[in-house]
């Protein structure tokens, strides 16, 4: 397959059976294999999203890993290229981050298997800068596939220049592929790209990318983003020229026969001229594979869109090589992950679906640590990004590993006084993307809060704060000052709580690390952690 570079209202009709073909002289068929957001599940997966037992693996009971994927990909690319398919395999971004893999490794076991798997190409995600500008960089050095990313300005970012196109163009069957590609804006919030690299608007890019293809003759275009469902569907709606969209960032599981889809598997968004666009999603961590036959007429007008995801269960066979570079990488985390800190009488719900949304379990647990830890200190209120949560975990014991897996940004306590008009503005920020699924929903403890997403948002979605005062609940005083717990990526400015950096005054970041404190927390009590919700965060109407 060659490869080029090149310079750089919505309505959704959900057709799960794929859209009406139409006559046309030529039919070109191309079938994508996609994955999104894998965020360092080397390993199998348990059905809460954390790394899987080696006994609950035994048993069947396991998702995912870089071995089945690699095994079933290995499959479908025999079984497409003995009927003459053609096919290309796409990562739309968020391979970092996520397990002891990444905390251990950094991008390095995430490039190795990728390799070993094949990729024709991969969008770059927001946490791929984790590690900042050179974790990135460090990254696409080892690759043997090209990172794109259009809507990234990374001229004066010396370890970056140069390395990000933001187009490609790939030779398959004799027809060309132009693929662009997009990431988050906020990704400056989400993540640490550090002062060089800025993000423009996607729409903008897309639109000069799209137009700089066309002019070079490709008429079969690709966006390949990692901007999330709902943006996704927005660049359909504005940007003519886009063929397909295949994406990541929102952990998005579309499908037309899987249990708890948020919808058709592709979902169809009509852009300007008309024409309807097909976009597609595969959930996340490496839990199933994307499969969309996408078949175009001479002219490059998409004449179909068919296809589902495979769920990567007990069915699939891991690939014996991958599998053993898999479990001889994994043999020095093994100590760690296999201390037990303590007992959950229950499961301890941490979904991405609950703790962006409405006061989780986890997020209670997380915040009740974080306030126990330094109470003492002087403070009264803990407030925690529902995003920094990433798994639940089971009943029963309670590892080191599975803390590790909710918990595996290694951040660590930040405590600072704030002024009660700037929590409340802090509280502001932190539901004014929940529409969006973003990380910034505010996990608390010590204090309570009620809102409704019926406001616009950042503009009084706060109906009411009360904070804990010798056992009783008050108004949260504007005038007054707090102390305040959170982590040292809030304190900073991540996921929009700028004011923590800018307002906040006696700061210290650098206490325990958050996956110690939540430890110490557990290992601590007498009975086994009893989850709890007791509405101290509330949406009304």
């Amino acid at each position: 397959m060659k490869r080029f570079f090149l310079g750089a209202s919505v309505i959704a009709m959900a057709l799960s059976g794929g859209m009406i073909p139409t006559a046309a002289y030529a039919e070109y068929a191309l079938t994508i294999l996609h994955i999104n957001d894998l965020h360092s599940r080397i390993e199998p997966i348990n059905k809460y999203d954390a790394t899987c037992s080696a006994e609950d693996d035994e048993k069947g009971e396991c998702f995912g890993g870089v071995a089945r994927l690699k095994a079933k990909l290995d499959e479908r690319r025999e079984a497409l290229g003995k009927t003459g398919k053609n096919m290309i395999t796409l990562d739309a971004g968020d391979q970092f981050q996520g397990s002891l893999f990444y905390s251990t490794y950094k991008g390095k076991a995430a490039a190795e298997f990728m390799n070993v798997i094949g990729f024709d190409a991969m969008a770059v995600g927001n946490h791929e800068f984790d590690d900042g500008p050179q974790g990135l960089s460090g990254f696409i050095d080892m690759v043997e596939f090209p990172v794109i990313s259009g809507n990234i300005e990374v001229e004066n970012e010396p370890t970056l220049k140069g390395k990000v196109p933001g187009t490609l163009v790939l030779e398959v069957g004799g027809e060309k592929i132009g693929v662009v590609s997009a990431l988050a804006e906020d990704t400056s919030e989400t993540s640490s790209p550090g002062e060089n690299v800025r993000f423009i608007n996607a729409e903008d890019y897309l639109k000069g990318a799209v137009e700089g293809l066309e002019a070079a003759g490709v008429d079969k275009i690709i966006a390949l983003t990692h901007m999330g469902l709902p943006r996704d569907m927005q660049i359909a709606a504005k940007v003519p020229g886009i063929d397909v969209i295949v994406g990541g960032h929102s952990h998005t599981l579309l499908s037309n026969t899987h249990e708890g889809a948020a919808g058709p598997y592709p979902v169809i968004v009509q852009n300007p001229a008309g024409k309807q666009v097909p976009i597609v999603q595969a959930y996340a961590f490496g839990k199933y594979l994307g499969e969309i036959e996408i078949v175009f007429d001479d002219d490059g007008n998409v004449l179909s869109a068919t296809g589902d995801p495979v769920l990567l269960d007990a069915s699939i066979a891991a690939d014996k090589d991958v599998a053993a570079r898999v479990k001889e990488l994994a043999g020095p985390l093994e100590e760690l992950k296999n201390q037990i800190v303590g007992a959950s009488a229950a499961v301890i719900d941490g979904s991405r679906d609950s703790c962006r949304a409405r006061e989780c379990e986890m997020g209670n647990l997380v915040a009740d640590a974080m306030l126990q830890r330094v109470k003492g200190q002087g403070i009264d209120i803990a407030i925690q990004n529902g995003g920094g949560l990433r798994a639940s975990i089971d009943d029963g014991q309670v590892t080191m590993g599975e803390v590790l897996t909710v918990l595996p940004f290694q951040n660590t306590l930040s405590t600072f006084q704030l002024k009660g008009a700037d929590i409340i503005a802090a509280l502001e920020n932190g539901v004014s993307q929940v529409e969006e699924g973003a990380g910034r929903f505010p996990q608390v403890a010590g204090i309570r809060y009620i809102w409704t997403r019926a406001k616009k948002p950042l503009d009084g979605r706060i109906i009411k704060v009360e904070v804990e005062e010798d056992g009783n609940w008050v108004p949260l005083d504007p005038e007054k000052t707090y102390g305040v717990v959170s982590n040292n990526y809030m304190r900073g400015g991540g996921d929009g709580y700028k004011i923590f950096a800018s307002n906040a005054t006696d700061a210290y970041d650098y206490g325990p690390g958050l996956e110690q404190v939540v430890a110490d927390y557990i290992a601590a009590l007498e009975e086994p952690y009893q989850p709890y919700l007791d509405e101290r965060v509330r949406e009304v109407e």
